[in-house]
């Protein structure tokens, strides 16, 4: 019992990249049907062979139909401790980490953030002429807002990378 309890276990953290409940669930599942085709099974070829009374074959069945249940109700309650211990081990492991990422992220999409503004800025220069009236008006104002707005994300998001990597 402790042996097979273990064996479970080792088996759930294997797993480490499903959540608990859904472990639980498809062993559940998988054990249920296994256990039915085999009674099923085991109930035709006891039938064929005796060719008389299901008594036995009926025993059967309920001995298999309990074992599968033993061995579902074990997997349940194994899988969600271990899901448990694992997540816990992996945050632990990633904490330290956790603040030098959240710095790099900002950095990144601050990165990210700032393209437009090298793309759009040639164009605001180009049609610096006509920015009251003139043919590329639209195109001006549509520029200098898009430029704005990137900017202000791009400066932010360093700013607050910044901010961060002080405190």
């Amino acid at each position: 019992m402790a042996a097979g309890y273990r064996l479970i276990l080792i088996a759930a953290t294997i797993i480490d990249g499903m959540k608990a409940e859904r472990i639980g669930r498809v062993l559940g599942i998988g054990v249920r049907v296994a256990g039915r085709v085999a009674g099923q099974r085991m109930a035709e070829s006891g039938a064929r062979a005796a060719g008389g009374p299901q008594a036995g074959a009926n025993a059967q069945v309920r001995a298999v139909a309990d074992t599968v249940a033993e061995a579902a109700m074990q997997a349940r309650r194994a899988a969600v401790p271990a899901g448990r211990g694992v997540a816990k081990g992996v945050g632990g492991m990633l904490r330290p980490f956790q603040r030098a990422g959240g710095i790099l992220w900002l950095e990144i999409t601050g990165a990210f953030f700032l393209l437009p503004v090298v793309v759009f800025a040639p164009n605001i220069w180009r049609m610096r002429a006509s920015w009251a009236t003139g043919p590329d008006h639209r195109t001006f104002l549509a520029s200098v807002v898009v430029v704005a707005v990137f900017l202000y994300l791009g400066v932010s998001s360093f700013w607050r990378a910044r901010r961060r990597a002080k405190a």
